[in-house]
C-alpha cells in the first residue's frame, strides 16, 4: 500500500483534479489562500493600531490595550481558516483544532524538540551568556522553580507581551491559520518561503523580520510536526534570546571559545535538522492534514 492510499480520501477537496495521476489545487484555490491570509495580516495590524495613543510602545496602558485588540483578534482568527475551507470545498476533513496543529498526538515530542533545536542554534550566544552571568548553575535550578520569580515576570506588562502574549498571537494567526491555507495551494516548500511575506506585513517597522532566518525555521516545524506549541515556545525563546550580538562576541574576553560555540552552534543545527523535525517523531503533521496527498510532505 502507496503512502496515497494510506491517506483518507475525504481528506481532499471535492473540486480536487487529477493530472498525471497527482492531484492539483483547483483554479482560484491559491488567490483565496492569499486573499484569505492577507486579510488576516491586516486584521491582526489593525488591531495592534486602533487604539490612539501619544504614549511609547512599552508604556503599561498601551501594552495592556494591544493585549485586548490582539487576544479578540486570535480568538476569531479560526473563522478564517473554517471560511476558507468551506469555501474551497474541503469536506470532512480533520477537524479545524487538529488543522490548526492545536491536538494531543505527539504533544511530547512537539515540545522537546523542537525547542532544543533552537537551543543549539542559539549555542554561542548561551554560551556567552553563561560566561557572563554571575549566577552560578545552582543559582539559576532555585530561581526557574521559585514562584515569586514568575509572579513577578508576570506582573510585567513587557514580559508578557514578548514572551507569552506576542508568541502565542502570532504564531496562532501566522503559523497555524495561515498554512494550512498556503500548503494546499502552494505546497509545504513554497508556503514557508511565502508565509513570512505576511508575517512581515504585521512587523512592517521592524523590516529584519524579513530576513529573519528564524521565521523559516518556526514555519518549518509546524509543516513537519502540525503542532502549535513548538513554535510558540521557541519564538518565546527567541524573544527572550534577542538577536546574537556576534559584536560583543568578538570583544570577548574569551572570544575563540565564544565564537567557537557560534560555529558549533550553526553546524549542529544543519546537522540535526532534519532528523528533529522528521514528521514520524509527531505524528499526523499538517502537511497531511490539507488537500495534498502525503507525497507532498516534507521528508
Amino acid at each position: 500500500m502507496t503512502e496515497e492510499d494510506d491517506l483518507p480520501a475525504n481528506f481532499l477537496t471535492e473540486k480536487m483534479q487529477h493530472s498525471s495521476g497527482e492531484l492539483v489545487p483547483p483554479d482560484g484555490l491559491c488567490w483565496l489562500s492569499v486573499l484569505f491570509c492577507l486579510m488576516l495580516a491586516c486584521f491582526y495590524v489593525g488591531s495592534l493600531y486602533v487604539w490612539r495613543s501619544h504614549l511609547p510602545r512599552d508604556h503599561p496602558a498601551v501594552i495592556k490595550r494591544r493585549f485586548t485588540s490582539v487576544l479578540i483578534v486570535s480568538g476569531l482568527s479560526p473563522l478564517f481558516v473554517w471560511a476558507w475551507r468551506e469555501s474551497a470545498g474541503v469536506v470532512n476533513g480533520p477537524s479545524l483544532l487538529v488543522l490548526m496543529g492545536i491536538r494531543f498526538e505527539g504533544l511530547i515530542p512537539a515540545i522537546i524538540l523542537p525547542l532544543l533545536l533552537t537551543m543549539v542554534l542559539f549555542l554561542g550566544p548561551l554560551m556567552q551568556l553563561a560566561m557572563d552571568c554571575p549566577w552560578s548553575f545552582t543559582d539559576g535550578i532555585r530561581v526557574a522553580f521559585d514562584p515569586w520569580f514568575w509572579m513577578l515576570c508576570a506582573n510585567d506588562m513587557r514580559w508578557l507581551r514578548n514572551q507569552v502574549v506576542a508568541p502565542l498571537t502570532e504564531e496562532l494567526v501566522f503559523r497555524a491559520c495561515m498554512l494550512p491555507m498556503l500548503v494546499p495551494c502552494a505546497g509545504p516548500s513554497t508556503a514557508i518561503i511565502t508565509c513570512p511575506l505576511f508575517f512581515g506585513v504585521a512587523h512592517f517597522h521592524h523590516v529584519i523580520e524579513l530576513l529573519r532566518f528564524r521565521q523559516g525555521t518556526l514555519l518549518g516545524i509546524f509543516v513537519s510536526a502540525g503542532h502549535l506549541i513548538g513554535p510558540v515556545l521557541c519564538h518565546s525563546f527567541c524573544n527572550y534570546m534577542g538577536f546574537p550580538a556576534i559584536s560583543t562576541a568578538l570583544e570577548h574576553p574569551y572570544r575563540l571559545t565564544v565564537l567557537s560555540s557560534y560555529l558549533l552552534g550553526v553546524l549542529l543545527f544543519f546537522l540535526l535538522l532534519f532528523p528533529f523535525t522528521d514528521p514520524s517523531y509527531y505524528s499526523l503533521p499538517v502537511c497531511t492534514l490539507t488537500s495534498f496527498p502525503s507525497s507532498s510532505c516534507l521528508s
